[in-house]
């Protein structure tokens, strides 16, 4: 999470939407950047806006703007199904190197979760319930629009570097698990459907 308090713009760092590399290109720029641990780097809006939004907003006597950035679900999936892949995780419950992307899927659909697949959801993340929401989500398969929207807020010019970044893999699904994914997350589905 970054906090530009001169411009009143706080960036919400969505899971696997590209954070590490904007926080590593805007951490200089930022009055404010947490990055670890993962809870709070990855705050949702919901934590923000209880919590931090009426601390920023009392100190500087203005509400801030809120951004994030929120990939195509099952893109998004496919996403931690091929980090969680890494040799380096292998030997733990975390992994997914021994399963298809499509078994994964399945149990992201299990409640409860098995450990490889509870990952969290960003409907949930970007989504304040009863209350606000994020200001302004923007599509990570149009990177583009979010660095210019940054480059104009922050009147600097902005290259990202590709950090953190999930090794190739398949990514393809059953007809049957795809469908279910798209019942079950409908919410997802909706929510970036409806990104401008």
């Amino acid at each position: 999470m970054l906090v530009f308090w001169k411009q009143r713009l706080v960036f919400l760092a969505t899971p696997k939407t590209g954070t590490t590399a904007v926080e590593s290109a805007l951490e200089s720029l930022a009055s404010v950047v947490i990055q670890r641990p993962p809870a709070l780097k990855h705050t949702p809006v919901r934590r923000y806006r209880r919590f931090l939004a009426p601390y920023l907003q009392s100190a500087a006597a203005e509400d801030f703007t809120v951004v994030a950035m929120m990939r195509e679900p099952i893109d998004w999936l496919g996403s931690w199904y091929r980090y969680r892949t890494r040799e380096a995780i292998a030997e733990t419950a975390r992994s997914t190197a021994a399963m298809s992307f499509d078994d994964f899927v399945q149990g992201y659909l299990q409640r409860p979760q098995p450990d490889y697949a509870d990952i969290g959801n960003q409907s949930r993340f970007l989504d304040g319930g009863e209350g606000p929401g994020v200001d302004r989500i923007f599509r990570y398969e149009a990177i583009g629009d979010f660095v210019r929207f940054l480059e104009d807020r922050l009147d600097c010019e902005i290259n990202l570097p590709r950090l953190n970044v999930s090794p190739a893999g398949s990514t393809v699904l059953s007809p049957a698990t795809e469908a279910r994914l798209r019942a079950d997350c409908a919410a997802d589905f909706a929510l970036y459907q409806g990104l401008g």
